[in-house]
Protein backbone atom coordinates (compact mmCIF):
# COMPACT_ATOMS: atom_id res chain seq x y z
CA UNK A 1 0.00 0.00 0.00
CA UNK A 2 1.40 3.27 -0.66
CA UNK A 3 1.35 5.92 2.31
CA UNK A 4 1.63 9.69 2.07
CA UNK A 5 4.57 10.94 3.98
CA UNK A 6 2.83 13.20 6.46
CA UNK A 7 5.97 15.06 7.34
CA UNK A 8 6.71 16.43 4.08
CA UNK A 9 2.72 16.90 3.44
CA UNK A 10 3.00 19.33 6.25
CA UNK A 11 5.79 21.27 4.54
CA UNK A 12 4.85 21.41 1.59
CA UNK A 13 1.84 22.05 -0.68
CA UNK A 14 0.91 21.16 -4.44
CA UNK A 15 -0.87 23.74 -6.24
CA UNK A 16 -3.67 23.26 -8.81
CA UNK A 17 -1.36 23.01 -11.58
CA UNK A 18 1.14 21.03 -10.24
CA UNK A 19 3.57 23.09 -8.36
CA UNK A 20 5.26 21.93 -5.29
CA UNK A 21 5.28 25.11 -2.66
CA UNK A 22 6.79 25.45 0.08
CA UNK A 23 7.31 28.01 3.08
CA UNK A 24 10.10 30.66 3.55
CA UNK A 25 12.67 30.61 5.96
CA UNK A 26 13.18 33.61 8.51
CA UNK A 27 9.97 34.31 8.96
CA UNK A 28 9.63 33.18 12.15
CA UNK A 29 10.68 35.15 15.08
CA UNK A 30 13.43 38.25 15.82
CA UNK A 31 11.55 40.11 13.28
CA UNK A 32 12.34 43.28 14.25
CA UNK A 33 16.03 43.06 13.49
CA UNK A 34 15.22 42.48 10.07
CA UNK A 35 14.67 44.98 7.01
CA UNK A 36 11.00 45.81 5.62
CA UNK A 37 12.45 44.01 2.72
CA UNK A 38 12.81 40.60 4.24
CA UNK A 39 9.66 40.32 5.89
CA UNK A 40 7.98 40.72 3.25
CA UNK A 41 9.69 38.26 1.22
CA UNK A 42 9.48 35.95 3.73
CA UNK A 43 5.39 36.18 3.76
CA UNK A 44 5.06 34.22 0.15
CA UNK A 45 5.80 30.93 -0.48
CA UNK A 46 8.63 29.68 -3.11
CA UNK A 47 8.45 27.00 -5.48
CA UNK A 48 10.63 23.85 -5.15
CA UNK A 49 13.44 22.98 -7.06
CA UNK A 50 12.78 21.11 -9.91
CA UNK A 51 15.32 18.70 -9.25
CA UNK A 52 13.27 17.81 -5.70
CA UNK A 53 9.77 18.91 -7.06
CA UNK A 54 9.56 14.45 -8.30
CA UNK A 55 10.43 13.35 -4.45
CA UNK A 56 7.87 15.62 -3.11
CA UNK A 57 5.41 14.26 -5.46
CA UNK A 58 6.48 10.56 -4.98
CA UNK A 59 6.33 10.87 -1.22
CA UNK A 60 2.59 12.65 -1.55
CA UNK A 61 0.78 10.13 -4.00
CA UNK A 62 -2.64 11.24 -2.44
CA UNK A 63 -2.05 14.71 -1.82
Amino acid sequence: MQKTRKSISKRFKITGTGKVMRKSPNGRHLLSSKSRKQRRRANKDKRVDSGFEKKMLASMPFA
